[in-house]
This record gives structure tokens, C-alpha cells and sequence, in this order.
């Protein structure tokens, strides 16, 4: 009832949200404001259906912390997106044609930090946060990533395999995220780093969504088993490889930290033969 509960909280302000980002479209200082609005009251309606339905404050989202764990979120996004556009370049690839948007650059801030929030809330925060009490983190961190792919599958230029890789290096990487740091606002910060250099910066096509106006004229050509085609460079061997590394090095941290939790059932029975000794 609670994952209903808080689900419905985050998709209802993020749809209320996405409904005065479309209105007042066009211009920048406008979307800037109700996309950073949005993602503030997703973050406040999220604790509330928090503290309502499982009386407890979402510490997952508190206050104290916040700024630096979105700053350290941020550089990690931004860094792996701009390696997977170095990457690129230097095969001839990306070329940058000049100076794109300013305009547009500000108001994809405000659009990537409401979609950024939104995602992480409802994938993170409430599926994959009540899966894992259930389930353990493995069983949450598979379930998760592969229903965070099929959601990009609508999108107007997405291919199956595009819908995979965003499994792979973003509902894998993210979600290992949370369980590194036990905090959303890391793969927050991720998540906005990663699409903004994508889109906001590097002016190339995310998840299949078009063109963008960033601060570059990003130009992105090659075979599409490289590049990712019309999809972007998100389906791209670099991105998929960049996210496995991440993958892995939060899994570690994770695990030195003691924050992966075991499926029930296995925790049960090992408590069980530790008794019996």
C-alpha cells in the first residue's frame, strides 16, 4: 500500500509539474523556475507520503548533506558523460560546429532537474527502497533497472536496445548509487549531471527524446553500433561500459559500508545455522 501510496505522491506533482513546464515553454527563465519548482515540491511531496505512510522522517532526502551530496553526484554524471564524448571524439565521431544556446542551456536545467528528481524519487526511492526490504538489494537492483529501461521504450526515437542499455548503465549505476551513500540525493546529482552535460552541454539527443539546444552545436555521426544512433550516445558500447565501472565501484563501496541487504529468506536461514552452532 505504501509503494502505491508514495508512487501516486511523486507521479502526480511530477505530472502537475510537467503540465506548467509545457506552459510556460519557450522561455528559458520561466522553464528554469517551474523545472527547479517541480523538483523541490517532488522532493517535499515525497517525505510527506513518507512520514504519512511509514511514520518515519525520509532521512533519504534530508536537508543536512544535501548540497555536497549533489555537488559529488553532479561531477560523477557529468565526468562519465563527458568521457563517453571524449571517447567519441577521438574516433571522429562528435565534432563540436560552434556555440549553440544559451537560452536553451538554462532552460534545460530547470527541465532535467525536475526529470531527474522525479525518476530517482519514484525508481529509487519508493520501487527500488521497498523492493529491496523484500527482496534484497540483488533481486531490487535487477527488478529496478530493467523496468527503468522499458519506461524509456515510449520514447519517440527508442529501440529495444536502447531501452537495455539505459537498464544497464543507468538503473544499475543509480540504483548502486543509493545503496553506496543510503541518500537520493547522490544519484540525483547523477542522474541531472549525466543528462545535462548530455543534453544541456553537449547539445546530443538523450534516450531517444531529439536534438537539444545546449551551450555547444554538438554534431554526433558514425556507425550507430558505436555512437548510438538516433537513440544517442547513451546506446553506446562507452556509455554502457562507463556505467559498469560505476556499477561496480558503488557495489564495492556499498559493500564495505555493509549497506547490500540479503533476501529475507537467506538472511533467515543463516541466522538460523548461526544459532544452531
Amino acid at each position: 500500500m505504501r509503494l502505491v501510496v508514495q508512487l501516486a505522491a511523486v507521479v502526480a506533482v511530477a505530472f502537475l509539474g510537467g503540465l506548467v513546464t509545457g506552459a510556460v515553454e519557450g522561455s528559458a527563465p520561466a522553464t528554469l523556475v517551474a523545472g527547479v519548482g517541480t523538483a523541490v515540491v517532488l522532493v517535499l511531496g515525497y517525505a510527506l507520503a513518507v512520514r504519512r505512510t511509514e511514520r518515519r522522517a525520509a532521512e533519504e532526502v534530508a536537508a543536512r548533506g544535501a548540497a555536497g551530496a549533489l555537488a559529488r553526484g553532479l561531477l560523477v554524471g557529468a565526468g562519465m558523460f563527458g568521457t563517453v564524448v571524449l571517447c567519441l571524439a577521438s574516433l571522429g565521431y562528435y565534432r563540436v560546429d560552434g556555440m549553440g544556446s544559451v537560452a536553451g542551456a538554462v532552460a534545460l536545467v530547470g527541465f532535467m532537474a525536475a526529470a531527474a528528481t522525479w525518476e530517482e524519487l519514484a525508481f529509487r526511492g519508493v520501487l527500488f527502497r521497498i523492493v529491496e526490504e523484500r527482496l534484497g538489494t540483488w533481486w531490487a537492483m535487477g527488478l529496478t533497472a530493467v523496468a527503468f529501461g522499458l519506461m524509456h521504450l515510449p520514447n519517440p526515437d527508442a529501440n529495444l536496445w536502447g531501452a537495455t542499455a539505459v537498464a544497464i548503465e543507468a538503473g544499475g549505476m543509480l540504483a548502486a548509487a543509493y545503496v553506496a551513500t543510503r541518500n537520493l540525493w547522490v544519484p540525483i546529482g547523477v542522474h541531472f549531471g549525466w543528462n545535462y552535460a548530455a543534453a544541456g552541454i553537449f547539445g546530443t539527443v538523450v534516450s531517444g527524446t531529439g536534438e537539444n539546444q545546449g551551450l555547444l552545436d554538438g554534431v554526433t555521426s558514425g556507425p550507430a553500433l558505436l555512437t548510438g544512433g538516433a537513440f544517442g550516445p547513451e546506446a553506446s558500447p562507452f556509455a554502457v561500459l562507463s556505467g559498469l565501472l560505476l556499477t561496480v565501484a558503488f557495489l564495492w563501496l556499498a559493500h564495505r559500508r555493509g549497506n547490500l541487504i540479503p533476501r529475507k529468506g537467506r538472511a533467515t536461514a543463516a541466522e538460523s545455522v548461526t544459532v544452531a552452532r
